[in-house]
């Protein structure tokens, strides 16, 4: 098991650093295939999380993608709905969990495919910073309670709504998901719900292909990547409709 886990956390963290996304989208599905149960595998997803976010939002930084500014109120509704959701998943059954996915995944789907392409220096809209403080709020405790980063709903609505280019809203996108998934660590560290041994070998190796995706996401047109990350979520909407109906 523990190959099997190391290559998934270079897989995952390549994704990760590529789409901006915590990795929980892909992660979950797969670690579910490999015999291990829902809420493990979310406990072992936000882990991975936060080595990956943390990491790959520094290296964003570095390069000049991650534009901080009114991220960081996001990001701070997202620490704290992370933190909130971290508690709420020991009471929701598996079966709904499940579902709640598999919904947030088209959804993440149908605003992406329809969202227009805007260049690297186009014009974004702007939210006040209430609006955008509640808008965290209430993505980080959705998302933690599904053990994902949360980007996957944050970088459509970056692109549909505010006009973010792709590769800003990836980078933004990363750098939310390093506020939500440290405050759902820490409140999923209190209910004792985290399998250390597996989350250790995936989150470790996952700091390898952070590297790796944020290399290859500079590299890649705008146009390519959004098709990229629609082809992303076609598979893992696939892979846990057969997880759920199968």
């Amino acid at each position: 098991m523990l190959i099997e886990l190391l290559f998934v956390g270079i897989l995952i963290g390549t994704m990760s650093g590529f789409f901006g996304i915590g990795g929980g989208m892909i992660l979950i599905p797969i670690l579910l295939i490999l015999g291990i149960d829902i809420k493990d595998a979310i406990g072992i997803s936000i882990m991975q999380m936060v080595f990956s976010s943390v990491y790959g939002s520094y290296l964003n930084y570095k390069k000049g993608s991650l534009i901080i500014g009114e991220g960081i109120f996001v990001g701070f509704g997202g620490f704290l709905g992370g933190y909130i959701g971290g508690y709420v998943t020991h009471y929701i059954p598996d079966t709904l969990l499940e579902f709640l996915f598999f919904g947030l995944l088209l959804f993440a789907l149908f605003r992406l495919f329809y969202a227009q392409n805007y260049e690297d220096n186009a014009q974004t809209k702007s939210l006040s910073k209430t609006l955008l403080f509640i808008m965290g709020l209430l993505i980080g405790i959705f998302a933690i309670t599904l053990g994902i980063g949360g980007s996957i709903i944050l970088t459509p609505l970056l692109v549909g709504f505010l006009h973010y280019p792709i590769k800003k809203a990836v980078s933004a996108g990363l750098f939310f998901v390093a506020f939500s998934s440290v405050a759902g660590m820490i409140s999923r560290l209190g209910t004792g719900t985290i399998d250390f041994q597996n989350a250790l070998a995936v989150a470790s190796a996952s700091l390898l292909g952070v590297a790796l995706g944020i290399w290859l996401k500079d590299k890649i047109t705008s146009k390519n990547h959004k098709t990229a990350l629609i082809i992303l979520y076609l598979f893992s909407i696939a892979v846990l409709a057969k997880k759920i109906w199968l």
